[in-house]
């Protein structure tokens, strides 16, 4: 056989590092019916990155479905074809506005807007220095670019200013590129600080705030807008539309120059089918919704905070978050993939991380918490968590 898979798969799964579907059978919300291949069950999720509860939102299904019937459920053709329409020309400028851009670009995935800017804007003639715990389509994009890639040690701005000082004048383009909110830690970049290097060694900053959008700064437009920082300060700019903003697909925000740039060589864009019209026009309506759901956002501050004292009291070892992502670090991947399907048995749906996502002896709980949850809530995953604990160091 050319292709023999299954020592590979079995390897995986003796390391207890498997990974298969789990089929959902509602909508999403803070509680989700799933068949885990025991029949229809009810649980209680903290696993959603639906950081706001807009993915179900009846207004924003109202507009899909309205443009859907004018529009149709598919685009047909890639945006420089005939796919762009009214929707996603609005979207564009929408964005643009609420981010504080001259311009912005929509792409169907965060990956693909990841790959599409980088490899549009570097080779091999350039160099990129990326945080080490960067998402993986950001590394991919570094690896695939061409450039003289570098990782610089997690938010160390001396490292990563010893990389810069190194490099000097000696390549075309430089790139600074990170995570605002880092997915599987939720602790935030320091972005000003890296806006600073990066104007002092004649480098741009880009920022993926996948996990920022929606939930940061005073109209919810991501990390940016929460530390004052503009256009110039952060380039480009890189949003997804599934998580905080509920609906899907990504952008990419910046001069209008850049997107100019960016429409004539991301090859994501270019080769790819527009999102449907009707998705376009439903995560207008959301954007319209996040800009005035302040409400929405403290009430989420307030659950993080109540869930960060309740862990700490009973002694689980919380990782730096003052984000809607609040994981919590076990270790071992086995242990941590039994607290998980303990907790499923109780009725909660809790992650487990584990390699290669992260790294290894560091596998964790990735709980993240959501508007569309209530005190109480969060007061049943702090109690079945205690009651787990407890009975495992009684064992």
């Amino acid at each position: 056989m050319p292709f023999d898979l299954s020592q590979d798969l079995n390897q995986r799964k003796q390391q207890n590092l498997f990974r298969e579907n789990q089929i959902a059978l509602s909508a999403q919300g803070p509680r989700m019916v799933f068949d885990l291949g025991d029949g229809k069950k009810e649980y209680l999720t903290f696993c959603s990155n639906d950081y706001l509860g807009l993915a179900n939102h009846s207004a924003i299904k109202q507009t899909f479905q309205n443009a859907a019937n004018e529009f149709g459920v598919g685009s047909g053709a890639a945006h420089l074809v005939n796919g762009h329409s009214y929707h996603h020309q609005k979207l564009e400028e929408d964005i643009a506005h609420w981010t504080g851009r001259e311009a912005a670009l929509l792409f169907s995935t965060g990956y693909m807007a990841n790959l599409g800017a980088i490899n549009a804007l570097l080779n091999k003639e350039d160099a990129i220095f990326q945080d080490k715990w960067n998402h993986a389509s950001l590394l991919d994009g570094g690896l695939l670019c061409g450039a003289r890639f570098q990782r610089y040690l997690h938010s160390d701005m001396d490292n990563l200013e010893t990389r810069l000082k190194k490099a000097g004048d000696q390549y075309r383009r430089k790139l600074i590129v990170t995570d605002g909110v880092f997915s599987m830690d939720g602790d935030t970049a320091p972005l000003i600080e890296i806006s600073k290097l990066a104007h002092t060694y004649d480098a741009w900053t880009m920022v993926d705030d996948a996990h920022g959008l929606g939930v940061l700064g005073q109209t919810g437009a991501g990390i940016c807008e929460s530390l004052k920082l503009n256009q110039k300060d952060v380039p480009i700019l890189m949003g997804t539309l599934g998580k905080g903003v509920g609906t899907a697909g990504a952008f990419v925000a910046g001069s209008k120059e850049l997107i100019e740039y960016l429409t004539n060589f991301a090859r994501p864009y270019i080769y790819t089918t527009a999102m449907p019209a009707a998705l376009a026009a439903a995560t207008s309506k959301s954007i319209e919704i996040i800009k005035g759901a302040t409400d929405k956002r403290a009430h989420l501050q307030t659950l993080i905070k109540q869930f960060r004292q309740g862990a700490l009291d009973i002694g689980l070892t919380l990782m730096d978050s003052n984000t809607a992502i609040q994981p919590i670090l076990i270790g071992d991947a086995q242990q941590t993939l039994n607290i998980s399907q303990q907790l499923k048995q109780k009725g909660i749906m809790v992650t487990a991380i584990r390699p290669p996502t992260v790294p290894v002896g560091t596998s964790r709980l990735r709980i993240t918490l959501s508007a569309s949850h209530d005190s109480q809530m969060v007061n049943q995953l702090l109690d079945a968590l205690k009651a787990i604990i407890k009975t495992d160091n009684q064992s």
